[in-house]
């Protein structure tokens, strides 16, 4: 049998008994106020079921025309090179394994509907209220890249506002727009010390 077949046959599934999985997980005495605004969220997942969530989930989101409340479903990894019997290997292994994020728009729906989905155990938060990742959290997760808009140029000076550098002012050598990097040379004890930082660790001076 097909993955494909086996995901349909376990959403089929689940959504033929939705009672007897409302007897574990209704929703709390209250329930909730709809955000304003779609955040992430992390969802724990039984291990090595982090992809079949996923799968899981944005069937049953599409399946219930709910992409305006559950948007992106996110299991993240990484790619590293590994070198054996002198051969490079690309491997991809999951960053936060058990863990899958989710930005979604809290309501009792949505809170239901993960929350439900097969494989996923609960969300991480205070009891059964889903608490948000921070932006900050977002950004060193690598989830959503924020794009910034810097105004800056070769032979423009920064000020370091972040990382090992912080404090220092440092003059623009090069500007890379796409990887929102800049080449810089960093006065430091009276030597020129060039470096590499991200958009996010300058301000123009």
């Amino acid at each position: 049998m097909s993955e494909e077949m086996l995901i349909e046959e376990e959403t089929a599934a689940e959504e033929k008994a939705p009672a007897q999985k409302q007897e574990k997980d209704d929703l709390p005495v209250g329930a909730f106020r709809r955000s304003k605004e779609a955040k992430w969220y992390v969802v724990h997942t039984y291990s090595g079921h982090e992809n079949k969530v996923k799968v899981n989930l944005e069937k049953l989101v599409e399946n219930r025309g709910m992409q305006d409340l559950v948007l992106q479903v996110v299991v993240p990894t990484e790619d590293r090179i590994e070198f054996k019997d002198n051969q490079r290997r690309l491997k991809t292994r999951k960053l936060f394994p058990g863990y899958v994020i989710v930005k979604m728009i809290v309501t009792n729906e949505s809170w239901y509907l993960v929350r439900n989905t097969q494989g996923v155990t609960g969300f991480v938060g205070q009891g059964s209220e889903p608490i948000p990742l921070t932006d900050e959290e977002v950004r060193r997760m690598g989830i959503e890249k924020t794009v910034i808009v810097l105004d800056i140029a070769p032979g423009d000076t920064v000020k370091v506002i972040s990382g090992p550098f912080k404090g220092f002012t440092a003059s623009v050598e090069d500007v890379n727009d796409d990887k929102q990097t800049l080449r810089a040379k960093v006065d430091m004890f009276g030597r020129s010390t060039p470096v590499e930082l991200e958009y996010d660790q300058v301000d123009k001076l």
